[in-house]
């Protein structure tokens, strides 16, 4: 076992329930092997700027149902293209890693955990080729992370989102509306995909299947004809349309993602409105997704994880993320986990399912 004295945690990226509950896990294995504890303030912008917590058995009491971070978080602070002043701005970022590295181990840390999704252990991986001794957990709502069968958060944002369709149901049927429900999940459909299963959607769009606007409004005009009075669409904020176009509200410099999808529901509900003369309305789930209290699976996920991590720590496994596979929590290399992106199979068998039970895709490729 290597012999660690002094650990620290950040969160990076978005923030999304459960992870209190992992900076909790990690803390509460830590100080039980007398290992002292802090957290970075506010993801790898702590670490430049030299900000950290002391963590103690007080400090993480009680959060284990508390969504957000207590250590605050950023997913625009990347120290190797820092943007923010006074060090540096979009137009001239500066690459301060060294200060990150300087500030490592002038809090005599022996290794470090970081909570985050892609662009996180991106950076993480960079730090760990530097000789940083980092142990990450994989954290996003997209579920998108090829190394591993889950990410905690994405339970809670998918029952986020499954809960707006039920309640969308109820309006669009009394109106007899196309309801279109805009999700979250980047370029990955898995919330929008699952959502509409659980809640029964129609239609829905997602950007592993490119989308027809001529399908989308036969499908809801052939619903007419057969007495359906509404329809409901889910759409996932990255779907895109056969020309490969995807609905994107701003570009945001020194980002991780410097594209903001976004608007998607906005525009299929003016197109179909346009086309079949049924009212139409959008509404768009946005940052609810990512707020508010964890899901009982993402509490225990998200356990498991923190749990996993202290340990990985102990046993010197640096450069490895903690892994969720077959119901079991196990590790794989941080290279690994950022080679892919982890997208819905097209071909697969939700999607079978989906068109099984009726569900459009919007695409005349699919179904």
């Amino acid at each position: 076992m290597t012999c660690i004295k002094k650990i620290g945690i950040l969160t990076a990226g978005g923030d999304c329930p459960g992870l209190n509950a992992v900076v909790r896990a990690v803390s509460k294995n830590a100080l039980r092997h007398g290992i002292e504890v802090v957290g970075i303030k506010n993801g790898f912008d702590g670490l430049v700027r030299n900000e950290v917590l002391p963590i103690t058995s007080d400090t993480v009491s009680g959060i284990l149902t508390l969504g957000g971070t207590i250590l605050g978080t950023s997913n625009i602070a990347n120290p190797f293209s820092y943007t923010l002043p006074p060090f540096g701005s979009a137009e001239e970022p500066k690459d301060l890693s060294a200060v990150a590295m300087h500030n490592f181990h002038e809090n005599q840390l022996d290794a470090l955990i970081t909570i985050g999704g892609d662009g996180t252990l991106h950076m993480s991986q960079q730090f760990v080729e530097k000789g940083m001794p980092i142990v990450a957990v994989p954290k996003t709502i997209d579920n998108d992370l090829s190394a591993t069968d889950q990410t905690f958060g994405f339970d809670s944002a998918l029952s986020v989102a499954t809960e707006a369709i039920d309640r969308i149901h109820t309006t669009a049927q009394s109106h007899h509306r196309v309801m279109i429900i805009e999700t979250m999940g980047r370029y990955a459909g898995w919330i929008a995909l699952r959502s509409a299963i659980a809640g029964g959607g129609d239609i829905v769009l997602i950007p592993e299947i490119p989308y027809n606007d001529d399908v989308i409004v036969n499908y809801i005009l052939e619903r007419k004809s057969c007495g359906k009075t509404f329809s409901i669409v889910v759409a996932a904020e990255g779907a895109k349309n056969e020309a490969g176009e995807q609905a994107v509200t701003r570009t945001v410099a020194g980002s991780t993602d410097p594209i903001r999808l976004g608007g998607i529901a906005y525009k299929l509900s003016d197109m179909i409105e346009r086309r079949t003369y049924i009212e139409s309305r959008a509404c768009v789930l946005g940052h609810m997704q990512r707020g508010g209290t964890p899901t009982a699976f993402d509490r225990w996920l998200s356990t498991l994880y923190g749990a996993k991590a202290l340990d990985m720590v102990l046993e010197g496994k640096f450069g490895y993320m903690a892994s969720f596979r077959n119901f079991g929590i196990t590790e794989v290399k941080i290279s690994d986990a950022i080679s892919k992106l982890k997208r819905v199979d097209p071909h697969g068998e939700e999607v079978r399912a989906a068109l099984e039970v009726g569900m459009s895709f919007g695409s005349a490729q699919i179904g």
